[in-house]
């Protein structure tokens, strides 16, 4: 399927549920989940340096939510633009799970990409949320 609205593209697999929802300023912000729990989101905000602002927000959030989290920095290049930002690996209900945090800066707004899932789905998962990543730059790059 396709999503389409407010300047945010992307495809996301037929059987995975679409949630819209903005911040209190009007931000739209997108998630999407996956049958096995998994999530893929992004959010959008005024643009900043992609090196820190929202990722290093996330990443301090996530410290402050799960204790033995290991936050490692990470960056990738999709179509020539550069997403930096953290993985994460942490238990929550007896489950190790793995998290991606991107940030992408085109123009003047800043798009942060959030993916989860337990370790259990993300193998088969991971390249889902990657060509969902992959449709959203390239819907950007389109524009």
């Amino acid at each position: 399927m396709r999503f389409d609205r407010d300047g945010l593209r992307f495809d996301f697999p037929d059987d995975w549920v679409l949630d819209v929802d903005a911040d209190e300023w009007g931000a739209p912000s997108v998630t999407v989940l996956s049958p096995g729990g998994g999530l893929w989101s992004v959010m959008e905000s005024p643009a900043e340096d992609p090196s820190g602002g929202p990722a290093e927000a996330v990443a301090e959030q996530m410290r402050r939510e799960y204790d033995d989290v290991e936050v490692e920095p990470a960056q990738e290049t999709i179509e020539g633009l550069r997403l930096a930002g953290y993985d994460f690996h942490f238990i929550s209900l007896d489950l190790t799970v793995t998290a991606t945090v991107r940030v992408l800066v085109s123009g003047t707004t800043t798009r942060v990409v959030f993916c989860q899932a337990d370790d259990r789905e993300w193998d088969e998962i991971a390249p889902v949320f990657a060509a969902m990543t992959t449709s959203l730059v390239r819907g950007l790059v389109g524009s």
